[in-house]
């Protein structure tokens, strides 16, 4: 299994960040299986870093292998829909970007991905290129987004990453985080939502120890 995740793709978080948002292409790097958080388990707050941020994220699984994705046939390597957050070491990635160092251990870092149980089949939703997700801390709402904001949409994404790497069944696509990130402490509880045709849907539920 292959973890794809997009960078800066909803412009409000490039701009909070003080990044420029991508025109050409997607800015795409990768996670390693070991950054998988599944089930609801609980994230340790690792010693290494001192500024954890939450990204809530929008989670493609891929439905089947293929290579060179032409943008007729890219809905049809969407297998489903889930929920998932891109965990960063703030700290970390800032100092290693100073340097020029690729910045792979701020990112990738064991259970860096916590992942929602359930992936919602296409038809399940009324229109794949806008759905509303959320994030509450605590019981507050910190991130929402709807996948129409971003700045390249699925076929994109799917055609893009497909260019470099061969897509097989069961990868994940993280597509990108609205605005709203921030760090996390010991104690928070991170509940993340997402809406089908039935309604808003619990998808995780995370706390940090």
């Amino acid at each position: 299994m292959k973890i794809f995740c997009i960078g800066r793709n909803y412009a409000a978080h490039a701009a909070e960040l003080g990044n420029k948002a991508p025109k050409d292409n997607p800015m795409v790097f990768m996670k390693p299986p070991t950054a998988i958080l599944p089930n609801n388990k609980p994230f340790y707050h690792p010693d290494y870093s001192d500024d954890i941020h939450y990204e809530t994220e929008m989670v493609v699984k891929i439905a089947k292998n293929g290579r060179h994705v032409a943008p007729g046939f890219a809905m049809d390597y969407v297998g489903g829909i889930g929920l998932g957050l891109d965990l960063t070491a703030r700290d970390l990635q800032n100092e290693l970007r100073q340097k020029g160092h690729p910045w792979e251990i701020a990112k990738g870092f064991d259970n860096s991905a916590p992942l929602g149980a359930t992936f919602y089949a296409p038809e399940e939703f009324t229109d794949l290129n806008d759905i509303a997700f959320r994030m509450e801390k605590n019981g507050e709402e910190v991130q929402h987004g709807r996948s129409s904001n971003m700045i390249f949409n699925l076929t994109a994404l799917i055609c893009y990453v497909s260019r470099f790497f061969r897509l097989q069944k069961g990868d994940l696509l993280f597509t990108g985080t609205p605005a709203g990130v921030g760090p996390i402490v010991r104690g928070d509880e991170l509940i993340g939502y997402l809406t089908t045709r039935e309604g808003e849907q619990m998808m995780f539920q995370t706390r940090v120890k």
